[in-house]
């Protein structure tokens, strides 16, 4: 990466991290531009050439945290060779939901500003190189399965869906019970859907 290239980059990183430390403490509809750029140390021009306006760099954020989310749960997944494609699933929901337990601005951020066609598109794109395509690795788990599923796709978001409606209460407010308490419950329901989705055909 030449030198040009690596301070477009930085720019682009400290617009991204001022954002998502405002956004996380006043909220998205309480920050402006104006705000970002001047505790970015960026002129206000150099921002549109990354971002259309601050709705899109929140969705670039939610994309790229996410796709951080599960970078950091598949590294550690990589350790674990042994496991079958259910026990894939389940250690990878287990390390994100961990991993958001621990940092729950982030949680607070992802699941207000969430929609499946944001999710989706932070699974499958990959702006920052330091960010996975996940479709591609679900696939290849998908592929190397012995099992075959029936509409994977619907199957992962029914999990997402469900994880992210239920940990958000049990992590923030300890409701209706402790993460703990739920997450044997939640795992239960998870690995149910994986076996409705599976086929011999």
């Amino acid at each position: 990466m030449g030198k040009l290239d690596a301070n477009k980059k930085k720019k682009r990183e400290s617009l991204l991290n001022t954002a998502f430390s405002i956004f996380t403490s006043k909220g998205v509809s309480q920050t402006s531009i104006s705000e970002i750029v001047d505790k970015a140390g960026v002129a206000k021009g150099t921002f549109y050439l990354y971002f259309k306006d601050k709705y899109d760099i929140k969705n670039k954020l939610i994309a790229h945290k996410s796709s951080q989310l599960f970078k950091n749960a598949i590294e550690e997944l990589n350790n674990h060779t042994e496991l079958d494609f259910m026990d894939q699933i389940m250690f990878i929901i287990d390390n994100i939901i961990n991993q958001l337990n621990e940092n729950q601005s982030l949680l607070t951020f992802i699941s207000k500003n969430l929609s499946w066609g944001i999710f989706k598109n932070a699974l499958i794109s990959s702006e920052n190189e330091d960010d996975y395509n996940f479709k591609e690795i679900y696939d290849t788990m998908i592929s190397d399965s012995p099992k075959k599923l029936k509409d994977p796709e619907i199957m992962i978001f029914m999990i997402i869906e469900l994880v992210s409606s239920t940990i958000y209460s049990a992590i923030l407010y300890n409701e209706p019970v402790s993460l703990e308490v739920l997450k044997p419950y939640l795992y239960d329901t998870v690995k149910t859907i994986i076996r409705q989705h599976e086929t011999d055909e």
